[in-house]
Parts: structure tokens; C-alpha cells; sequence
């Protein structure tokens, strides 16, 4: 008996997907709850499952686009599982032969400065893909870098040439694309900017790195310290929390911060619920939870949903300032740019600081320019007074209840 696996229903607002990848060819042994393809809907990326074990049959083509309820797949319940498929169960779990003709390279073996091996073996690049420039084919730094920005160029082809390529847009990048010109034309967005001193916090992170890893078992980083500002300073000013609905206001005694995530197929946005609830150890785990899930596309509908402030971080990608584009429905978005040592007047004396700008693009309609300054200048004053993260505000004041 032949039985039919259909595209399962994933969110509300989700009418079509697209069949992104086969994960089982057409004719293939399956077995009862293996992965058989994975699906890509405008929001987010997940996998269907065998129903049964038996030989799959493939109806749908990848890049396909597939209603909900359509058939993917088939799989034939009562076929004879083969011979080559137990062979194939068993051996799962033993390391993969090496073939004569893809002899395995050792690290030694490879003409690469260590800087240049590190960098590939980082970003897992095939030294085959990199053109060298040292002499006797060895590898330098600028030629890893050279084959990161210039990924499709081949080794001994020009880089530059006169080919154009169509790809079709993945759901994923036409939501992004809707969504950010949805939220240009609908707001009246305002962006406003200030600098933090981020010396406290690196001195903070050097000091205490290592024993905040060896007791919580994640990296001590910059985001951390942000969401703690930002949920402090979202209780302050209300309305940067808010969002508009029709003619109503809807405000949030809560603070679920979406972190902007770079992934492979384009830029997600998950959330961390309940951000002011949580330790500084419990962020920064949540943040490399859902950064992992999103670098995998493992990521949830539900985990990219219902977040109330955004925070983004360009300084990674080495943006010194720019004008974040609010993520609607909510009215605010946080952007966190380059960290650089820059001379500043302290105490009326020049001394070197980590100095990063920020800046806070806002709906205008719902939030004034003292609201959304007012906020700015506290994520700042936090950010710079660490020990203040404690309580929201100077601990003398919380004591004395001021």
C-alpha cells in the first residue's frame, strides 16, 4: 500500500512552501521517521518525515513551489526492504573509506601560511578553490580572503567576465524583501544616534572571560549586555516597546527581544523570550542556541515569532554606522555597530576608549524625540556603568528606593 506524504500545515499566515532539497532519491529505501526532503516556507526552514518505512517515490521537483496539502512524496509501505539497505543501516556509524582517487590531505601538507590554514580550515574551504600567489603554490592570507569574497570564481579563470546568472528568490528573501518595503512605506521611521564607551565592558569581558565560560559553559559577549540594557531601558519608555494595531496602542509588560541572525539563505530574526527574566549566562546561551539553529536553518515559525524590540549587530560585518529598518510590527530596532579605539576628552584629559556608535530607528507615530533620546541615553549610561545592570539604575538609589 501506497501512502501519500503531503506538505503539513506550519503557520497560519503560510499558504505555499518550496521544496528546497531531496534528502532521499527517488527509489530509495526510507525508514519510519527519517528525514525524507526539507521544505522552505516564507518565514523559516523545516524537514518532513517518513510516515512509514518503505521505498520513497518523489512527485514534487526541487525549487517546486507546493501548496499546503499537496503530495511530496509517496512511499510504497509494502516493498521489500533491500539487501543494500541493511548494509547500508549497519555501517552508518563507521567512518567513511577514503577512495584512491580523493587521497585525504594532511594538515602538514598543505602550502599555507598558519594563518591562511586556520582561515580555511575555519571557514572550511577547499584549498582547490584558492588561488595562490606565494611561490611553489604556497597559500597566503590575502588568497583566503581573495576566495571568501569571490566565492564563484574558479582557480584560473579571470575574475572578471561578462556571464550573467539568474537565481530564483527563496521565500525566505522575498518575505525580507516585502517586509522591509512594507515597513519603509508604513511608518514614519526616525533614526537617532549616540556613542558608548565600551571600555568598562571590555574591561569586564578580559577579567572575567574564562571563569564565566568555565562556570556557565558559554562565552561572555557583547549581547549579553545589551539585552540587559535594552529590557531595562524598554521598562523605562513603554512605548518604544509597543506597537500600533488599528487605532489602538498594544503594550508589553514583557520584553521578547528578536536578535537579527545572519543565515545561509538570508537574515532571521528569532526571538529570546522573556529577555529581562533571564542572567546574563541564560543570554548568552539563548543567543548561540538560536544563532546555531538559524546558521543549520533549523530554526522554528514559533522561534521567529511575536518579538516586541529588535537588536542588530553590524559591528560583526565591520559597519561603523547605519540606519537599522524597524522590523514590523514592533516600532523600535537597536543597532550595534564597530567597536574602534578612538582618542576622547575624559576628565578634561585625551585618553584612548573603545567607542561604538549606536544607533535606534523608531516609528515616529508612537514614539517623541524625548522618549526615543531618553532611551538611547540610558542604554548608554548602563552600557558604560556595567554595575548599574544590577538593579536598572545606581544601586544607592534602589536601596533607598528613590
Amino acid at each position: 500500500m501506497a501512502i501519500e506524504i503531503k506538505v503539513p500545515t506550519v503557520g497560519e499566515s503560510i499558504n505555499e512552501v518550496t521544496l528546497v532539497k531531496w534528502l532521499k532519491a527517488d527509489g530509495e529505501w526510507v525508514e519510519r521517521d527519517e528525514v525524507i526532503a526539507e521544505l522552505e516556507s516564507e518565514k523559516a526552514t523545516f524537514e518532513i518525515n517518513a510516515e512509514k518505512s518503505g521505498v520513497v517515490k518523489h512527485i514534487a521537483k526541487e525549487g517546486d513551489t507546493l501548496a499546503i496539502g499537496d503530495v511530496v512524496c509517496s512511499i510504497d509501505a509494502d516493498a521489500v526492504k533491500p539487501a543494500s539497505a541493511e548494509v547500508i543501516v549497519e555501517t552508518t556509524l563507521k567512518v567513511a573509506p577514503v577512495h584512491k582517487s580523493e587521497p585525504v590531505v594532511a594538515a602538514t601538507d598543505i602550502k599555507a601560511t598558519p594563518v591562511a590554514a586556520a582561515i580555511m580550515a575555519d571557514k572550511k574551504i577547499d584549498q582547490k578553490q584558492v588561488v595562490p600567489s606565494g611561490s611553489n603554490g604556497k597559500i597566503f592570507k590575502q588568497d583566503v580572503l581573495e576566495a571568501l569574497s569571490h566565492p564563484g570564481r574558479k582557480p584560473g579563470i579571470p575574475l572578471f567576465n561578462r556571464n550573467d546568472r539568474a537565481e530564483k528568490m527563496s521565500n525566505l528573501r522575498k518575505t525580507v524583501s516585502r517586509r522591509l518595503v512594507e515597513a519603509k512605506n508604513t511608518t514614519a521611521m526616525l533614526t537617532t544616534f549616540n556613542e558608548v564607551d565600551m571600555t568598562a565592558i571590555m574591561d569586564i569581558r578580559k577579567k572575567y572571560k574564562d571563569k564565566f565560560k568555565e562556570q556557565h559553559a558559554v562565552n561572555l559577549g557583547f549581547m549579553s549586555f545589551f539585552t540587559k540594557a535594552c529590557c531595562y531601558a524598554l521598562q523605562q519608555f513603554p512605548s518604544v516597546n509597543a506597537y500600533i494595531d488599528g487605532e489602538q496602542i498594544i503594550f508589553h509588560d514583557y520584553c521578547d527581544i528578536s536578535i537579527a541572525v545572519s543565515a545561509p539563505k538570508g537574515l532571521v530574526v528569532p526571538v529570546i523570550r522573556n529577555a529581562e527574566s533571564l542572567s546574563m549566562a541564560g543570554i548568552e546561551a539563548a543567543v548561540v542556541d538560536l544563532a546555531t539553529k538559524a546558521k543549520n536553518n533549523k530554526l522554528t515559525i514559533e522561534e521567529m515569532s511575536g518579538g516586541t524590540f529588535t537588536i542588530t549587530n553590524g559591528g560583526i560585518f565591520g559597519s561603523m554606522m547605519s540606519t537599522p529598518i524597524i522590523n514590523i510590527p514592533q516600532s523600535a530596532i537597536l543597532g550595534m555597530h564597530n567597536i574602534v579605539e578612538r582618542p576622547m576628552a575624559v576628565n578634561g584629559q585625551i585618553a584612548i576608549r573603545s567607542m561604538m556608535y549606536v544607533a535606534l530607528s523608531y516609528d515616529h507615530r508612537i514614539i517623541d524625540g524625548r522618549e526615543s533620546v531618553g532611551f538611547l541615553v540610558l542604554v548608554k549610561q548602563l552600557l558604560e556603568n556595567p554595575s548599574l545592570l544590577l538593579f536598572g539604575k545606581d544601586p544607592v538609589d534602589a536601596l533607598l528606593e528613590l
